[in-house]
């Protein structure tokens, strides 16, 4: 419990302190006019109370990842308590900092264009591909499982493809209307219903006494062999730590901001808030069955299905209302994930062929072929697709990093802030490339040294390009 405990109080001591820190190199202010006020549309650049943009930003980038992600990454032992609160406090929340800021600054810029400012064109249009398929594929994997769950729930009377047309609906309504209408009114409610969710798991947690287990370092996975906490743990914990999906969120978010001094409670403030969430659910994963080791047991007999294991937490542990939370966690939650995704997708296309979406008809031309290509994607199998993105996910963190990087080496400020997390992220992407089993499935031996030296070369790239002939 002291550990538990610990990590919580330095998640918000990374807050108050750090967060003060990382505002004041990037140097925010609040005289400055913010693209929310400049450019304002009325669809996508839309000037919303910070408290209203924080819950919207903390629902987009959590929805999921902060529940299942910690309770899978719970399977390793305390040690992911270690990775949660240190990699978000050094890494995630400045990520999601800078990548809302830096778009601020750019006038809403998506964060494809951002990385293609400072790493070249060939990035960009890498990037271009690279993220929009991401995004598709989030929301259309954000149709199917929500889809599944309600109708079982209703028996299936109605369809798996009834539900899917449902959201799909939903999702077509939700990116193409004014960004204040659907997700500027309902989706503080859902962020605020999240946020009451873990906390209410943590009372029952504490209530009933749950014996949470203190820090080791040691790997407590039952096939600790093949699942090495380095780097697999990194990659199974994103949201909480750190997440690159993040970073086609903040501009959004960037688009909505009145005053550059909100940025630090809304990027910074939001990751740590996802953290809290992730340390909760890490921390109920390890004790409700006992201890680590039958977490590992239950998961294995239900072939690592981390929404059953969520729907019996909150109903055991709250009853009644652990059913409505459940639902909401299972069913919601991806679902505003899914949307936002799609409403990302349309951004990005709109910021690559240079359309302006206040007219309805440019918004749909876009629409049209995002959410024909998801509702293609809706009728592969995604078990082996969807193996990779969590690998994507956390390679798109690194590129960014590196790009914020590259932004605070051209602007003279302190820039180790970000080159120390990305080049640890650099050897995670890396070496469980060439470690899982989706990847190379080479040796510890081999993949660790092989990982460090295309880390080793990045940084001899980074510093020969962008400190030596700058």
């Amino acid at each position: 419990m002291i550990t538990f405990i610990v990590s919580i109080l330095l998640l918000f001591g990374g807050y108050w302190f750090y967060s003060r820190l990382v505002d004041k190199i990037f140097g925010s202010n609040s005289q400055n006019v913010t693209p929310a006020i400049s450019q304002s549309d009325g669809v996508d650049y839309v000037a919303l109370p910070w408290t209203k943009i924080f819950l919207i930003q903390f629902l987009n980038i959590a929805g999921l990842g902060p529940i299942f992600g910690a309770i899978a990454g719970a399977m390793w032992g305390p040690v992911a308590f270690l990775w949660i609160v240190f990699g978000n406090i050094l890494a995630g929340a400045v990520h999601d900092y800078f990548s809302g800021m830096i778009s601020l600054r750019h006038q809403g810029a998506s964060i494809t264009e951002i990385v293609g400012t400072y790493m070249g064109k060939a990035m960009k249009q890498i990037m271009r591909v690279f993220v929009v398929i991401m995004m598709i594929m989030v929301g259309a994997v954000f149709v199917t499982g929500p889809a599944k769950i309600l109708d079982g729930i209703s028996s299936g009377q109605l369809g798996i493809s009834f539900w899917a047309t449902l959201i799909f609906i939903y999702y077509i309504a939700a990116t193409l209307l004014p960004i204040d209408k659907i997700i500027g009114r309902f989706y503080p409610i859902f962020g605020f219903a999240l946020i009451f969710m873990a906390v209410s798991v943590l009372g029952a947690m504490i209530w009933n006494g749950l014996p949470i287990p203190e820090l080791t370092l040691t790997n407590m996975h039952e096939n600790a062999e093949k699942f090495p906490i380095f780097p697999l743990m990194f990659i199974t914990i994103a949201c909480g730590a750190i997440s690159g999906f993040h970073a086609t969120q903040s501009p959004m978010m960037a688009r909505c901001i009145s005053n550059e001094k909100y940025g630090r409670r809304v990027f910074y403030g939001a990751m740590v808030v996802e953290g809290l969430v992730a340390l909760i659910w890490a921390a109920v994963g390890m004790s409700f069955w006992g201890g680590v080791s039958q977490l590992n047991a239950i998961m294995a007999a239900h072939n690592g299905n981390a929404a059953w294991a969520v729907n019996e937490i909150t109903v055991q542990l709250l009853g009644t209302v652990g059913s409505v939370l459940a639902l909401l966690g299972v069913v919601a939650a991806p679902i505003t994930s899914g949307d936002t995704a799609f409403r990302s997708a349309r951004l990005i296309v709109a910021d690559v062929i240079k359309i302006p979406q206040k007219s309805i008809k440019n918004r749909l031309i876009i629409s049209f072929f995002l959410f024909l290509g998801g509702f293609l994607l809706t009728q592969i199998n995604f078990d082996i697709i969807w193996r990779y993105m969590a690998w994507a996910n956390q390679t798109l963190a690194t590129i960014v990093l590196w790009t914020i990087t590259i932004f605070l080496v051209r602007q003279k400020k302190f820039f180790f802030i970000t080159l120390i997390p990305a080049v640890f992220m650099t050897a995670v992407v890396t070496t469980y490339l060439l470690i899982a089993p989706e990847g190379f499935s080479l040796n510890k031996t081999t993949s660790y040294t092989f990982g460090m030296i295309i880390t080793a070369i990045l940084c001899i790239w980074f510093i020969f390009k962008h400190l030596i002939r700058k």
